[in-house]
């Protein structure tokens, strides 16, 4: 899709180098072309930059996201000293702090040790006198990221970077397993912008919203739903090429 010019944003909580380290090398292996229009919104609008075959384009931060290096070594501080078999701290975010699940842990137990980390952080945003910043526990994670950022900022950012390269899209499809995605959509939404939202993990409950939802048909979840849909979107796109082709 990106290859035929559809706009393709990677708009996530995860950090730039999780993208260039885990999304870019399929991406080169599947040939994607240098003139694709692809980028990354990563930590939730916070930072950005093209995604190329090669690698990534200029990183950009935007400084009045980025919490105190002091609140940063506070949290790398509690998790070593009473979290560090179950979870760790994200070395890779340059504006929020992210501590995650550690892979060999099963995940009834780093929930319940979350319920406690999460418990502890208040104390330490008190400490450094930060009353901008929000809390955000996910299933296998907490995010401490400041109030501003969050998918909404995510997708207007999108396309902020798409009108510097004179692109416009007609309407949306946005994607996501979490509650917090919905953002995107509704951002758009309100923009007079029609869209779509995907939700491959449904199990936290549709809410209403005046936009289309869509869920796997076959019930798929995850990375799967997102596949089914994306090969859908895929053949479509190259069925409107070929009818506007002949």
């Amino acid at each position: 899709m990106a290859n035929r010019g559809i706009p393709v944003i990677f708009n996530t909580g995860r950090s730039d180098d999780f993208i260039a380290q885990q999304v870019i090398p399929p991406l080169r292996e599947s040939g994607l072309l240098d003139s694709a229009p692809v980028f990354t919104v990563s930590e939730k609008g916070a930072v950005w930059a093209e995604v190329t075959p090669a690698s990534l384009g200029e990183v950009h931060i935007d400084e009045k996201l980025k919490l105190p290096a002091g609140l940063a070594e506070d949290v790398r501080e509690l998790v070593a000293e009473r979290f560090g078999n179950l979870m760790f701290f994200d070395e890779t975010k340059r504006s929020m702090i992210s501590v995650e699940q550690s892979v060999q842990v099963h995940n009834s137990e780093y929930l319940e040790a979350q319920q406690e980390f999460d418990a502890a952080i208040p104390g330490l945003l008190e400490k450094h006198r930060l009353g901008d910043v929000r809390i955000d526990p996910t299933i296998i994670s907490t995010d401490i990221e400041h109030q501003r950022v969050g998918k909404d900022l995510g997708a207007e950012r999108a396309l902020s970077l798409l009108e510097a390269r004179g692109i416009t899209a007609e309407s949306w499809f946005t994607m996501g397993d979490s509650r917090s995605d919905y953002a995107m959509a509704t951002w758009l939404h309100r923009r007079g912008i029609p869209v779509s939202h995907v939700d491959v993990r449904p199990a936290d409950g549709i809410p209403d919203t005046p936009y289309q939802v869509l869920t796997s048909r076959t019930g798929a979840l995850h990375d799967e739903a997102g596949a089914e849909f994306l090969s859908l979107w895929a053949r479509g796109a190259a069925t409107i090429r070929a009818g506007r082709q002949s």
